[in-house]
């Protein structure tokens, strides 16, 4: 038998640190909270190589008194509460006294700190838990800490960090939410030497928003303050047009602490229900104000979970004061019946200052340039296709034969590649829906009678509910959903040019400009390269923002900007994956630019489209796993008119 011994003090501290300090973003929360719980007007924080190499926290606070420093460092020593009787009344951020001993457990760890008495600061460095240097030094008041080449003793640990640019997407997604549950700070975000934001710490939530999401999100945001059973909610709720694919832009806080709440989640949905299709989540930053003592943050050391203590009550608040709100919103967009000069638009997207300095130079008298004077040229449409706008019922309603090529570009057969589509579900949708058909479908699919070579004993009857076509087929009826039928055909056109590098792309004028979160910047870096193989043109154009110039032609008909936030958002939520993650989303939702139900065809538009289902190898389902054929023998109906009876 093992014999029982003591664990040193430094694997103690270790093990310690591991329940703390998980990543670089575990740190700078640490960090920043003990700064805001100091007073601090100011924090800068600055990372280089994902905060592996290098973090510098920066605040203008109380700092810390000569005599307690070296206190400071010690496991569970903190100013914010006395004893246990405490965490019920918890008014601070930090309180577990945890978070320094831990960083410089498995770091480099410098701090330099003043008090406003003190007429010098002092400057201690700890490395692996042992103290290296002790000194008085020249500092400003408040405190700045350094740390450097995190899990530098511990590189079991070292190895399970993820790469650079995705640990930076941590921190910048962490930092985004320090912001706006902090708007009276004022946050700089400094990556690489690289300025990522900064904001005014003037308390306006709204101007805070427009900094780390983009005018767009900032004019969508609709303001929210209800009180009542002990609770004070306020904010902003987005409106339903600018929701997104996942739960990551529902942003709530509970006395000033960003945290993730399975309830609060859905009772926010529970608002939203009556105003958003299912699986769209809602955009929102809301402030909760609760009495700590109907709270319990000590659940996990991130204190990001909690627990209430009445939560039906709590539940119920949240749904019933996001629908109000959102019931007593106008929702009918305003539109422009005449369109603004170009000049308008620029003026538009100017920050605050630079709308100001226009109109002083303005009343002064003198020349206002455009920011751009150059030609602009036309739009250059890199398709050689004709794109058929099915919004047009009269282009349907034409009964003479149109070119093939003209409606639906040509392909061959292409391999299956459900393997690849959106969230890895399609093939198992696909397969359980198989499993649940009637004899006469599977036998459908065995005979295989959907090819080119059977494709002259087909006869097209008609649609139905303008959305559906009956066809005969020897001693078959069958009927396809024109809507399920065209998303194949369009995924099976897209992912063949993407295998063969022959994708089509279309010029956009004007260019779209999107705002992207820290996270999404991240990912954008990450997948960029596939992106620009599927067709788009994509530049930087400064500071959040990215320009798409060109998309592939096959979107065309969708809307481009959601659709490249969606795709964002589903790799987002993945957090890995590989380019063809990229190329099977994109393809899915190449979909959206299918022909819809409800929608008048022609008999040669049918014929057309059914022409070239037949070249595909599996044409029985679209790419969500719908049928896009279903068949009724000549024996069935009889039996159902009672012809035969058995």
């Amino acid at each position: 038998m093992a014999s029982i011994h003591i664990l040193s003090h430094e694997t103690i501290d270790k093990i310690a640190a591991g329940e703390v300090v998980e990543r670089p973003a575990s740190i700078v929360k640490e960090l920043v909270e003990n700064a805001i719980d100091a007073g601090a007007s100011a924090v800068t924080v600055e990372i280089k190589d994902g905060g592996i190499s290098f973090i510098r926290v920066s605040d203008n606070g109380c700092g810390i008194e000569k005599s307690e420093i070296r206190k400071a460092f010690l496991r569970h020593a903190t100013s914010k509460i006395q004893d246990a009787e405490d965490l019920m009344r918890l008014h601070s951020l930090g309180f577990r006294g945890e978070a320094l001993s831990s960083i410089s457990a498995v770091s480099q760890t410098e701090m330099i700190t003043k008090t406003k008495s003190e007429l010098t600061g002092i400057r201690i460095a700890v490395e692996g838990g042992i103290e290296t240097d002790f000194e008085e030094a020249g500092a400003p008041e408040g405190t700045t800490i350094l740390v450097r080449n995190l899990f530098y003793n511990v590189p079991a640990r070292r190895k399970f960090l993820k790469q650079p640019a995705t640990e930076g997407g941590y921190v910048a997604d962490l930092m985004e939410h320090l912001a706006l549950a902090n708007p009276k700070v004022s946050f700089q975000f400094i990556q690489n030497h690289q300025v990522k934001f900064s904001t005014s710490g003037n308390g306006n939530l709204r101007q805070t928003v427009y900094k780390l999401y983009g005018k767009e999100m900032a004019d969508s945001l609709i303001e929210i303050g209800r009180t009542g059973d002990g609770i004070r909610l306020s904010g902003f709720l987005g409106k339903p047009d600018a929701n997104r694919a996942n739960r990551s832009y529902e942003l709530y806080f509970l006395n000033g602490r960003f945290i993730k709440s399975n309830l609060v989640s859905k009772a926010i949905e529970e608002g939203y229900k009556s105003y958003l299709m299912q699986h769209r989540y809602p955009f929102c930053v809301l402030m909760m104000e609760v009495e700590p003592s109907r709270v319990d943050v000590n659940v996990h050391p991130t204190k990001m979970e909690v627990r209430f203590t009445q939560e039906k009550q709590i539940y119920d608040f949240l749904a019933f004061s996001v629908k109000e709100v959102l019931a007593a919103h106008e929702m009918i967009p305003e539109v422009l019946l005449t369109e603004p000069e170009k000049n308008e638009e620029k003026e538009k997207a100017l920050e605050p200052f630079q709308k100001a300095r226009i109109k002083q130079l303005r009343e002064s008298g003198e020349t206002v340039l455009p920011a751009h004077t150059e030609k602009e040229e036309k739009p250059k449409i890199t398709s050689k296709d004709f794109f058929v706008d099915f919004d047009n019922v009269e282009e349907f309603q034409k009964e003479e034969i149109i070119p093939q090529k003209e409606i639906f570009q040509k392909t061959e057969k292409t391999t299956s590649v459900y393997g690849e589509t959106t969230a890895g579900k399609v093939q198992e949708e696909a397969d359980t829906y198989l499993t649940d058909q009637v004899s006469q479908q599977l036998d459908l699919f065995e005979e295989r009678i959907i090819s080119e070579s059977e494709r002259q004993k087909f006869q097209i009857l008609g649609q139905v509910f303008k959305t559906y076509w009956i066809v005969v087929y020897e001693d078959k009826m069958l009927m396809i959903d024109q809507h399920a039928a065209h998303e194949k055909v369009k995924y099976e056109r897209i992912m063949k040019s993407v295998e063969e590098s022959a994708v089509v792309s279309q010029y956009l004028y004007p260019p779209l400009v999107l705002s992207l979160s820290g996270k999404e910047q991240e990912i954008f870096g990450r997948y960029r390269e596939a992106f620009t193989k599927l067709g788009f043109e994509l530049e930087y154009f400064g500071g959040r923002e990215i320009t798409i110039r060109s998309a592939p032609a096959e979107l065309f008909g969708s809307t481009i900007k959601e659709m490249f936030l969606e795709v964002l958002d589903e790799l987002s939520v993945t957090g890995t994956g590989k380019a063809k993650s990229v190329e099977g989303r994109i393809a899915t939702m190449a979909c959206k630019a299918a022909v819809k139900g409800n929608r008048p065809m022609s008999a040669a538009e049918m014929k057309e489209l059914l022409n070239e289902l037949m070249t595909l190898e599996n044409p029985y389902f679209c790419p969500h796993g719908r049928p896009t054929i279903i068949s009724f023998t000549k024996q069935e109906l009889e039996k159902k008119f009672k012809r035969i009876v058995s």
